[in-house]
């Protein structure tokens, strides 16, 4: 008797040995990848300094402003004796700098829709996510501290725990003997794993918690996955910033005035051209109160 249930389908050929064979998994959507060659990190950049030059006054006078708080904040060190700091501050200041360029990004969001901006504006900015800035701040402010323990037990383990030398006793100590040269290289390594972690969930995130209605966590999370989808071209801008910044604090933080805000906007540039799902259609873990 016929019926007109369809046949089974025929079972896949067995693998080596009688076993199941294996099949790859379907493909999966990469809504955040943009396909950017590295080369993009430098159009960044060029944008960054059109900003700057754009009505430049706000942009350099919170240069200035960022430069004034960080020697600020040197100088207390030194005051207090904690000048053996000095060094994994320096380094640290590239895990929480993001969240103190929250104008300039607002400053180029605002140039791109045609109006221009005071230094006021860019200073008491009122983000569309509100609060949650200061949740990602917090995050960003453990993650300096715990930088900070790591390299003072990094300097215990190789110098012993004695009192510190000083700052004109370190340098030599450092750059001219094994010992240090050591330490230079582990530190080295164990800060630029603080500093990937801080930059791929910092880079967006920020700016994003400008320009959108989003918690914290989802805002750290997508911004880990734009960084993550878009690795060629985020590595040579991390390359770039580190770059700049070194350049900063070979001049003294005075290269801060220009560097700081030419980064920031650059950065916001960055982030437009990968941020490219419009709110609505991307769901996020939570929805701030």
């Amino acid at each position: 008797m016929l019926s007109d249930t369809p046949p089974p389908p025929d079972p896949l050929p067995d693998g080596p040995e009688g076993l199941p064979r294996v099949v790859p998994p379907l493909p999966r959507e990469r809504s955040h990848a943009r396909g950017l060659p590295p080369g993009a990190a430098l159009d960044w950049l060029r944008a960054g300094w059109r900003d700057l030059w754009t009505n430049p006054a706000p942009s350099l006078i919170y240069g200035a402003v960022i430069c004034a708080l960080s020697w600020a904040i040197i100088a207390g060190m030194f005051r207090a004796e904690l000048d053996h700091f000095l060094f994994p501050a320096l380094a640290g200041f590239m895990v929480i700098a993001p969240v103190f360029a929250n104008g300039l990004y607002a400053k180029s969001d605002r140039l791109a829709r045609g109006r221009k901006t005071r230094f006021w504006q860019m200073v008491l900015l009122r983000p569309r996510s509100r609060y949650q800035g200061l949740f990602l701040g917090l995050v960003l402010l453990m993650l300096f501290t715990l930088w900070i323990r790591a390299a003072v037990l990094i300097y215990a383990l190789f110098f012993g725990v004695q009192p510190f030398p000083g700052t004109e006793d370190l340098l030599p100590m450092l750059f001219l003997t094994p010992t240090g040269w050591t330490i230079l290289l582990v530190g080295s390594a164990v800060g630029a794993l603080f500093a990937a972690f801080a930059f791929a969930i910092s880079v967006f995130s920020v700016p994003m918690l400008v320009s959108e209605n989003v918690d914290a966590l989802s805002a750290m999370g997508i911004s880990m996955a734009m960084v993550w989808n878009n690795l060629p071209v985020m590595l040579a801008w991390g390359a770039l910033v580190l770059a700049f910044f070194a350049l900063s604090a070979v001049t003294g933080l005075i290269g801060l005035i220009v560097i700081f805000p030419l980064l920031g906007h650059a950065t916001w540039h960055a982030y437009r051209a990968i941020r490219q799902v419009p709110d609505a259609q991307e769901r996020v873990f939570l929805t701030p109160a």
